[in-house]
């Protein structure tokens, strides 16, 4: 029996309950998943600077968000099938995100639709969306997001292609289309009776619900790739997003920047924030981890809009890594995807007080009480404070 001492406990939960086509989707990225491998270890590279002898008798991790108190500076990021880790597995999360006090984010391409979840929740949640080539189904979408009182759009900009996961081609749940990919995925879920009791049977519909209205009958995961590639817009440019900050009065956050000059693109256009990432090791191949790359961009545009991060984070102590690198803010993916799976609800909710509990132990030992505090003076490189190096 796997005890739960930590986030990291959920992954091994995750990989026996689910069949593979999903724990793969979950956990794989694109090509050699040499990102992927990055985000983790170049996260855990990054040292604190340990205090001693500070009244640190009051802890604080809350924050302020566009305009949202947050009991903790994460929010859960948005995760395509999420729904299919659970039986209606985005409202399942997004319940135990509002019971923790932090923000939920919907995927576009999620199980469960917009309005599914509105009505299993109480409180606004966030709602992420793609540049698609059907601008009056954009404009649908976000006008469902704003019936359903959605707080923030999280706008994902670095999929314009999918990229290309070599483990969604071997699982099966990318390259086998039709009846053979369909008995293929039957076999696995067999082999996991209580994932196919669970979600199988009883966690019907098996669509991409915000998508269903336009894609009818076809919209099960044999579609799920195949939409994505035919329907992303490879054209999509700065002066494009115009139009998206025209349609959307609320907060806008652009997600998938790890660019400088990028980041000062996103200012000028007038996002209220930008997620760094690299789409958790999932697109481009290669590129720098979000550790390497957000204290630039924190340093070229942290004055002007809000900077958050997503990318390796595993654990609260990974969060306070992130705030000391200059994010205000932090996306947890896998995390609570594993979570999801490992125990729905329950499992999210228990994966948020690990990172909450991770947390207050390391604002404690480096003697920050509150979230403000955390920042580069907590940082060491070679030995030696950063703050100390000019």
């Amino acid at each position: 029996m796997t005890i739960v001492a930590s986030t990291l406990d959920f992954r091994e939960l995750a990989r026996r309950r689910l069949p593979p086509f999903l724990f793969e989707y979950i956990d794989g990225g694109s090509y050699s998943e040499t990102t992927l491998r990055r985000n983790v270890a170049d996260l855990e590279t990054i040292a604190l600077r340990q205090r001693v002898l500070r009244d640190i008798g009051t802890l604080d991790p809350s924050t302020e968000l566009f305009g949202q108190r947050m009991a903790l500076p994460v929010a859960l990021a948005p995760i395509g099938l999420a729904g299919m880790n659970a039986r209606r597995g985005e409202v399942q999360a997004a319940r135990a995100a509002e019971k923790a006090g932090v923000p939920f984010c919907l995927s576009t391409v999620s199980a469960c639709p917009i309005d599914e979840v509105a009505r299993g929740t109480t409180r606004p949640f966030w709602f992420q969306l793609y540049m698609i080539r059907d601008r009056g189904f954009m404009r649908d979408l976000l006008a469902q997001a704003r019936a359903a009182r959605c707080s923030a759009l999280v706008f994902t900009v670095d999929m314009p292609v999918p990229g290309s996961r070599y483990r969604d081609y071997r699982s099966g749940l990318a390259g086998a289309s039709g009846w053979r990919g369909a008995a293929r995925r039957f076999g696995q879920a067999l082999r996991h009776p209580r994932w196919a009791w669970d979600v199988g049977v009883h966690g019907r519909p098996h669509q991409l619900g915000n998508v269903a209205p336009v894609l009818g009958n076809s919209s099960g995961l044999e579609d799920f790739l195949g939409w994505m590639r035919d329907n992303f817009d490879p054209t999509v440019t700065w002066r494009d997003l115009d139009w998206v900050r025209q349609e959307w009065d609320g907060p806008l956050i652009l997600k998938g920047v790890l660019d400088a000059e990028d980041a000062r693109e996103a200012a000028a256009l007038g996002a209220d924030g930008l997620v760094v990432s690299n789409h958790g090791g999932r697109q481009l191949d290669g590129t720098p981890s979000t550790a390497r790359a957000l204290p630039a961009i924190a340093a070229a545009v942290g004055d002007r809009l809000t900077v958050l991060a997503d990318g390796g984070v595993r654990t609260g102590l990974d969060v306070v890594r992130m705030l000391a690198l200059g994010a205000r803010g932090v996306l947890l993916g896998r995390a609570w995807a594993y979570a999801l799976a490992a125990g729905g609800e329950a499992g999210v909710a228990r994966m948020l007080a690990l990172v909450e509990a991770e947390m207050r132990v390391a604002m404690a030992l480096t003697g920050c009480t509150n979230v403000a505090a955390i920042g580069p003076d907590v940082l060491v490189r070679d030995g030696v404070p950063v703050s100390a190096q000019g």
